[in-house]
């Protein structure tokens, strides 16, 4: 049986393809590169030394779904694949909601068919909204301040009203943080298309020239530096994170949603401190003023991914910036050269 990864092309879909290949299990991959490129499942090959069976299709076509369903055994789905750009969904609400609201009813509609009833979907913890922190899975959720973390919150809504309709399905949401870093290769990691909306990847393309400087957007915070604090996680940590999931989903049904973080908050300065230490030399940067809807800090309650899954983050800032620093120095252009 096989592990179906839609948007299995993008950064933490590559990297959890890789880690799923490394623990044993076959995977189908799709992917229809709006937000992504073919060439870190040709790097995921070259890691694992195995072909990757691929469709290039979009989560909205059911005809090209329903092929892949019946030329494969599959047994359960990890759903990456999904539009991620905040300030895109602002603009564009209508294009948010067809693809991930959409797509993923399509989607389901399609395992219905074939009676695939297991899905990990990727979350976020935008869904928390304006909770108190530690993050807790079972806080009230829903208050998001933009239509890409509301498709996330529909979607999590309509999946546990299919467990409540069908008690053979299993989901697991997976709530993600923020997760950086990159496969300790070097050979895959974050290559986003045009300016970078994550603090990451900007400070890489600062630190390897593409862009001037960076701006830190807001030192007023009630926190201890005045700049936000985030739960940064390491990619491959949340990777590992799936893998712990899917075997959950084998062996349970109905719906659980689990935080992925470290449970560990870390500035915005801290961070490009840390980075600093890997990189030799300070990182220019010049303070914003704050972005419109930014929380003061965010980051997870862990226990119940510790609990449940047998998971814990075990890489730390420093990690996450030496991966992310090898990345970056050893592909100064992404996937672009």
């Amino acid at each position: 049986m096989a592990i179906l990864i839609t948007g299995g092309c993008g950064y933490i879909g590559s990297h959890t393809c890789l880690e799923l290949i490394k623990a044993g299990q076959d995977i189908v991959v799709l992917d229809n590169f709006y937000n992504s490129k073919p060439e870190p499942l040709h790097r995921v090959e070259e890691l694992c030394n195995t072909k990757i069976k691929f469709y290039e299709a979009d989560i909205r076509d059911e005809a090209a779904l329903c092929r892949i369903f019946e030329e494969n055994e599959i047994d359960t789905v990890i759903h990456f694949a999904g539009l991620k750009a905040v300030g895109e969904s602002v603009e564009k609400p209508l294009l948010y909601f067809e693809n991930n609201v959409g797509g993923t009813v399509t989607l389901c509609r399609v395992m219905n068919k074939y009676g695939v009833k297991r899905i990990v979907f990727s979350s976020s913890a935008t869904v928390y909204g304006h909770n108190p922190v530690p993050y807790t899975e079972d806080m009230p959720v829903g208050d998001v301040t933009n239509p890409y973390g509301r498709t996330k919150y529909m979607v999590e809504e309509i999946l546990r009203d299919l467990c409540t309709s069908d008690p053979e399905w299993s989901v697991v949401l997976l709530r993600y943080f923020n997760p950086i870093g990159s496969h300790e290769s070097g050979r895959i990691g974050e290559d986003p298309n045009g300016i970078p909306n994550n603090l990451m990847p900007y400070v890489l393309q600062v630190a390897v020239g593409r862009r001037e400087r960076l701006s830190v957007y807001g030192d007023d915070y009630p926190t201890p530096d005045g700049t936000g604090i985030r739960d940064y996680i390491h990619v491959v940590d949340l990777a590992l994170g799936h893998v712990k999931a899917v075997a959950y989903a084998r062996s349970h049904t109905g719906a659980e949603a689990i935080n992925l973080g470290t449970g560990r908050g870390t500035s915005v300065l801290e961070l490009v401190h840390a980075f600093e230490k890997v990189y030799g030399k300070p990182l220019p940067y010049v303070i914003a003023p704050r972005r419109a809807g930014d929380l003061p800090e965010c980051y997870a309650a862990t226990d119940k991914a510790r609990d449940l899954l047998g998971w814990e983050a075990t890489r730390n800032i420093d990690d996450m910036c030496r991966d992310a620093w090898k990345w970056q120095s050893e592909n100064p252009m992404g996937y672009g050269e």
